[in-house]
């Protein structure tokens, strides 16, 4: 009864909950030097669950009359029928609802940005109609879950979430790319946009670029808040697992290259334990 919705929602594919939280675990480390309160943490970890959920049925709702000409998204619940686009509407709806109950915890800087954050999210899926860069739309709408943890713990926005902010949008705009390589050939017939197309031959020294401002605006981030070895550490880490992902997207092969993106889980999770451990030892 449920599945159909679960699976609108991604529910079954975390992927894009965990690409949503690493970045901003790492936010709240900082704002909360190190200790963040659990409260806190607790409910913005369910808030990106939320809102990546209601972007991923905003999405479908736009991609109803393509996705079924895509290989990889053809079997998505609007595409297939099992769920109607009013059902869709409705659940999207109540899945904004529970994110503005919330981010209502917290105090009125948050409760502004979070609806900036919405606003960004629910015009990404349209963008792929009328744009090329699509991607950097979500990479700041994804970002916004950086601003917001220093807002809530009352730091206001300093040079460090700025910081994190514009790298989290490179990385995004990057393995978005590699996801949308995985897409291309039959984005080009339905004329979806995405920066795979607008790059073209050029994707992998494009994507390679971005991951270069990714590691160059984490080690400004390191160096501005004296973060030691550990920190750089991770950062060398991360250098090897985007080495890693151009050897995976290479041949720019559609099912490789989505397994590119998928790896930024790992990305995630290091720059996330990066963080932690520049502050715990």
């Amino acid at each position: 009864m449920f599945d159909p919705y679960l699976r609108l929602m991604r529910a079954d594919r975390p992927i894009g909950t965990l690409l949503l939280a690493w970045p901003m675990l790492a936010a709240l480390l900082i704002a909360g030097s190190g200790n963040p309160p659990l409260k806190v943490v607790v409910l913005f970890l369910l808030g990106a669950f939320v809102m990546r959920s209601a972007g991923c049925v905003i999405n479908d709702f736009a991609d109803r009359k393509v996705d079924g000409h895509v290989t990889r998204t053809k079997l998505r619940p609007l595409a297939t029928g099992e769920v109607q686009s009013w059902q869709a509407l409705a659940l999207f709806v109540g899945l904004l609802l529970i994110a503005f109950l919330i981010v209502l915890q917290f105090n009125k800087e948050t409760i502004l940005l979070s609806v900036v954050a919405a606003g960004v999210a629910i015009l990404y899926p349209f963008c792929k109609r009328f744009t090329q860069l699509p991607q950097v739309v979500l990479g700041i709408a994804f970002s916004f879950g950086i601003l917001m943890p220093f807002t809530a713990l009352n730091q206001g926005l300093p040079l460090a979430a700025w910081l994190l902010f514009a790298a989290n949008i490179c990385w995004t705009v990057a393995y978005d790319t590699e996801y949308a390589m995985a897409d291309r050939d039959d984005d080009v017939k339905i004329g979806v946009k995405s920066t795979a197309i607008l790059f073209a031959g050029f994707d992998r020294v494009a994507i390679g670029i971005l991951q270069l401002a990714t590691l160059g605006l984490l080690s400004w981030l390191g160096y501005h808040l004296q973060f030691a070895l550990w920190f750089w550490l991770g950062l060398s880490a991360i250098a090897v697992l985007f080495v890693w992902q151009h050897l995976m997207i290479w041949y720019r092969e559609p099912q490789r290259c989505f397994q590119a993106f998928l790896h930024n889980n790992h990305v995630g999770w290091v720059l996330a334990a990066a963080v932690a451990a520049s502050y715990w030892y």
